[in-house]
Parts: structure tokens; C-alpha cells; sequence
């Protein structure tokens, strides 16, 4: 079953981030990449652009709602993805907690509903 880690952080955080401290983010999540492609269970991964250069766009109620931001006025933000293809939730959260995310954000697991509904 596809499940999709959102990963989400204050985008504060990475303010003063030196491009020594990217590079090594950068490494731990290839390393976390490597993992999940050796296991066979990575579809992709994506990494987004801040929350502020998002647009939400709405046409609930008939009229269209164009917002500039995210959806939601939080501290935290989404920031990106990962896609996997393992068997059960209990798989999916195992591979959530070597997530690199983990350790300064929160990871929302969602199972896919494609073919389910």
C-alpha cells in the first residue's frame, strides 16, 4: 500500500542554517533515500519551496478563492514528501522513525486512496 510522510517544520528553524549544516542535511536524507530504495519500498520524494511562495486556490461554494501562503495559518509548514510502497501502517511508521524529519519536525503519515474508495 502507498503511504506519504508530509513533513512538517517551522520554517524558523532553518534560518540560520550555514550551507555546511545543508550540506550535511542534505547527506543525512540521501543516506534515509538510499535506505528506503535498498528496501525496495521508495516511490519519491520532493522537496518544497517555503510557504510563503504557495498559492491556494478554491472553488468551494461556487466562487473561486485565490490565497497567497498555504492553507493554513500555522507556525509550522509543510516542506515536502516522501512516497513509499510498503505493506501496513506498522510498516510505514518503522520507516517514519528513521526519517531524519523526525528529530526537529512533525511527519503526518497518510495512506493513499487511490484504488480504495
Amino acid at each position: 500500500m502507498r503511504y506519504t510522510f508530509l513533513l512538517y517544520s517551522d520554517p524558523a528553524m532553518a534560518a540560520g542554517m550555514t550551507e555546511e549544516d545543508w550540506a550535511k542535511s542534505k547527506e543525512i536524507y540521501g543516506q534515509y533515500i538510499g535506505a528506503l530504495q535498498e528496501a525496495g519500498v521508495f516511490i519519491e520524494t520532493d522537496w518544497l519551496h517555503p510557504a510563503d511562495t504557495a498559492t491556494t486556490v478554491t472553488l468551494a461554494g461556487g466562487e473561486k478563492r485565490v490565497q497567497d501562503g498555504p492553507f493554513a495559518e500555522t507556525k509550522e509548514t509543510l516542506g515536502g514528501y516522501f512516497a513509499i510502497d510498503v505493506p501496513n501502517l506498522d510498516e510505514a511508521m518503522k520507516w517514519a522513525e528513521k526519517c531524519p524529519h523526525v528529530h526537529y519536525g512533525k511527519l503526518e503519515i497518510r495512506a493513499s486512496a487511490m484504488g480504495s474508495v
